[in-house]
């Protein structure tokens, strides 16, 4: 199974992962959020994740961009007024977390946090931020999948949000990061995960996460966002060409 984050409207890398995913016969994808914001075509961007994604669940830019018709900033206005009511009643509409059961494992996925979409964990975090990922909580509600008993909690989390993809396994749990298809601050290629294992089987067996990174052409996308008048067109360059962060303006908004 695939795991994706984070488009960001960035079509170019978006195709090029999708082509990979499917080169590898995997048939089933699940997206981790954020498919709008920062790049130039989110509207493309959500068709082609309905399309191709049997889950998506809500990333923190979703939701903001999807919640207000008037947005605090010009890039924000610029994204949603690329977006038409259906596209942005499907962003509105998609779920805080989804779970699954793999070679005895259970998973849950989100975009952020246990505690919310807005709520961040970043690679350097403390142990008690690494417990707390595996939580039940209002948020994520009980796991479910599989017919757990009441009180499961999962045994590995996935998680985007933070654009740099990471695994860490510790205490018998397993966390990890998708990274960021359309905002990569890593390294200059799309990043997704790929879980395998045996999937909806509760009894124990191989399980391994591993991490293709998709070259794309990079520059066709920065052309694309100059062409299209897009508001902080440098910035997204910036951002794809050498995984500078835009700064401290955007990061009351979200990665």
């Amino acid at each position: 199974m695939a795991v994706i984050s984070d488009v960001h409207g960035n079509v170019t890398a978006l195709r090029a992962v999708i082509a990979d995913i499917e080169a590898r016969g995997i048939e089933r994808t699940v997206n981790l959020g954020d498919v709008v914001g920062k790049g130039p075509r989110g509207a493309e961007a959500v068709k082609l994740c309905r399309e191709a994604c049997e889950v998506t669940v809500r990333g923190n830019w979703d939701t903001f961009i999807s919640a207000r018709d008037k947005q605090a900033w010009e890039h924000g206005q610029w994204v949603r007024d690329e977006l038409d009511d259906d596209e942005i009643a499907w962003l509105s509409r998609l779920p805080n977390a989804y779970e699954l059961v793999m070679s005895g494992r259970l998973i849950r996925l989100f975009h952020a946090s246990q505690t919310s979409e807005f709520h961040r964990v970043h690679v350097h975090h403390t142990q008690e931020q690494f417990r707390g990922m595996f939580t039940n909580t209002d948020f994520t509600g009980e796991f479910t999948a599989g017919g757990q008993e009441p009180g499961a909690t999962p045994d590995v989390v996935g998680y985007g949000d933070i654009h740099s993809a990471y695994l860490e396994v510790d205490e018998g749990l397993t966390l990890f990061n998708a990274g960021a298809v359309g905002n990569h601050l890593d390294a200059p290629s799309a990043p997704y995960a790929v879980l395998e294992g045996v999937l909806d089987s509760p009894e124990p067996a191989p399980f391994s996460v591993s991490f293709p990174r998709v070259p794309y052409d990079i520059e066709a996308e920065v052309a694309v966002a100059y062409e299209l008048g897009m508001p902080e067109a440098d910035a997204y360059a910036l951002e794809l060409r050498e995984g500078i962060f835009r700064g401290s303006a955007s990061a009351s908004s979200g990665g």
